[in-house]
């Protein structure tokens, strides 16, 4: 039986699969924090908030913050004079607070200040293997206040907040406003902050309605088994109101409004292959970037980057590179992609798989892996290795940078095969290695298991089935193919009874 990680959350309140979901949400909209992207949109009108607004999306976290900064932005809604605007951004130690300012310093409003913490959560969201659903509702109609601002996770209502000031009857917010900038993925328009106002994640089926406010049940629904699961916008049945959006990447661009308002927004820094299979009904393998660092003792930055689909050597200083999967397999066969995008002469590369208790603290190298090392010129080897220690020449000339590598795994035959550009590098039998092995018979939880060392500036881009365009580092060519289950996308079409590692094949 595959599994998940311990660790991993696949979508909703407990973290059960959704593969039997009447409703299969078909793609989501990555957003970059390296590159600093984001979509926004001014909406015409006079500078004027609402009482009465929805925000509802579902995301999930990429896991990499940059640089020390306080606040990482998901969304914001801005007006560029005297400072009016709000903003739903995470704490370093992953809280979830929202801050809002209606007017500038010389208006009083109430509450005084006008500047005020709305919202912080006193749980952290720091799981990058779970997708969640956010619904944030503003009512300010209301008599009590405690119902005036009211935020939703999973569909339930949030209510452990370190601080919380809704603020006065009838207040007006800017989200769902006029005469304001929306934007997704920052803080606002402006995409020359530090990084740290930026997003780095995963954001699905963005609605924001105007003038209305609708509870979690208009966007998703409880399954069976209680978990919090999408269904079907109905835009027919919502009333968006003028200002209102509703972006879902349906269309092939990601900035492209599905509501029938037409209100378009304008992506920095995005393009049609920040669409990806990535969803949260069909939740895909990433890189985990909350385990260890490297295998270098002392590393402090970790080197996963592009919303766990790549990693690095060099993150800081002279220190190896490493990235391991947040999902886990047993048994079966799989397969992956990787893009050599940056991959010196001299740098040594490791793929393969460990076991996942061997990636988590330690700054020792696994003690169970297998896969393939190798470094293509400057003492060049090409070598498979498996078990604690065993290893073996492969005979076969290393690759080099530019190639797309097929990984594929055949757990209950013992067997690994590695492609080039489409064509069999080079495969080896388990069972006629001396010493022999057996991938499951110890039971162990195999997670994909990647290394650069060296130290030279290296840089490998991963897919399990999510982006074929390897974050836009490959722009043609691709079969966009899934695996034997309709499911993926991959670069190369998968061996016949290959599947991608997602949770939907994991049976989960």
């Amino acid at each position: 039986m595959s599994s998940l990680s311990e660790s991993s959350i696949l979508s909703g309140a407990s973290g059960a699969g959704t593969a039997d979901a009447a409703h299969q949400v078909s793609q989501s909209i990555r957003f970059n924090q390296e590159a600093k992207s984001l979509m926004h949109r001014s909406v015409p009108g006079s500078s004027a908030g609402v009482t009465t607004s929805t925000i509802s999306m579902w995301f999930k976290l990429g896991g990499y913050a940059i640089g020390a900064g306080t606040t990482n932005y998901m969304f914001g809604a801005f007006y560029g004079s005297n400072g009016r605007y709000g903003s739903v951004t995470f704490t370093t130690d992953g809280k979830l607070q929202y801050y809002a300012q209606l007017n500038g310093a010389s208006t009083s409003i109430s509450p005084s200040p006008s500047y005020v913490l709305v919202f912080k959560t006193n749980r952290s969201f720091r799981d990058i293997s779970a997708w969640y659903h956010l619904v944030l509702v503003h009512d300010t109609t209301q008599d009590e206040a405690n119902e005036r601002v009211r935020l939703y996770i999973n569909g339930e209502r949030e209510e452990d907040f370190s601080s919380f000031t809704p603020g006065s009857k009838d207040r007006t917010y800017w989200f769902g406003g006029t005469g304001c900038t929306y934007a997704f993925g920052a803080y606002s328009s402006v995409n020359s902050y530090a990084q740290n106002f930026y997003f780095d994640g995963y954001m699905s089926d963005i609605v924001v309605v105007s003038g209305t406010a609708y509870g979690p049940e208009t966007f998703g629904e409880f399954d069976s088994n209680g978990i919090w699961r999408p269904i079907e916008i109905d835009t027919s049945s919502i009333s968006f109101g003028t200002p209102g959006v509703y972006l879902n990447g349906a269309s092939g661009t990601p900035t492209d409004d599905q509501s029938g308002n037409g209100n378009n927004f304008t992506g920095n820094n995005m393009d049609s292959h920040d669409i990806v299979k990535d969803t949260p009904t069909n939740n895909f393998c990433i890189l985990n970037s909350l385990d260890k660092y490297s295998y270098d003792s002392g590393q402090t930055v970790r080197g996963v980057r592009d919303q766990g689909l790549s990693f690095v050597s060099k993150p800081a200083g002279n220190q190896n590179g490493f990235g391991a999967g947040n999902m886990t397999v047993k048994t079966g066969k799989w397969y992956y992609e990787l893009y050599t995008t940056t991959y010196p002469s001299t740098e040594a590369f490791g793929l393969g798989y460990a076991d996942v208790e061997d990636c988590a603290t330690a700054t020792a190298s696994p003690t169970r892996d297998f896969g393939l090392n190798q470094r293509h010129t400057g003492s060049a080897y090409s070598t498979w290795f498996w078990g604690t220690s065993s290893s073996v020449a492969t005979g076969l000339t290393p690759f080099q940078n530019g190639k797309i590598i097929g990984v594929y795994t055949d757990f209950d035959n013992n067997e690994f095969k590695v492609y080039v550009d489409g064509s069999l590098y080079g495969s080896v039998d388990f069972d006629s290695t001396s010493p022999t092995d057996n991938l499951t018979l110890e039971g162990i939880d195999w997670v994909p298991r990647f290394t650069l060392a060296n130290d030279q500036v290296a840089k490998i881009n991963v897919n399990f089935g999510q982006d074929d365009s390897f974050n836009g580092n490959k722009t043609s060519g691709s079969n966009a193919a899934s695996d034997s289950n309709g499911l993926g996308k991959f670069y190369y079409t998968p061996l016949s009874g290959y599947l991608a590692i997602c949770s939907q094949n994991l049976g989960a």
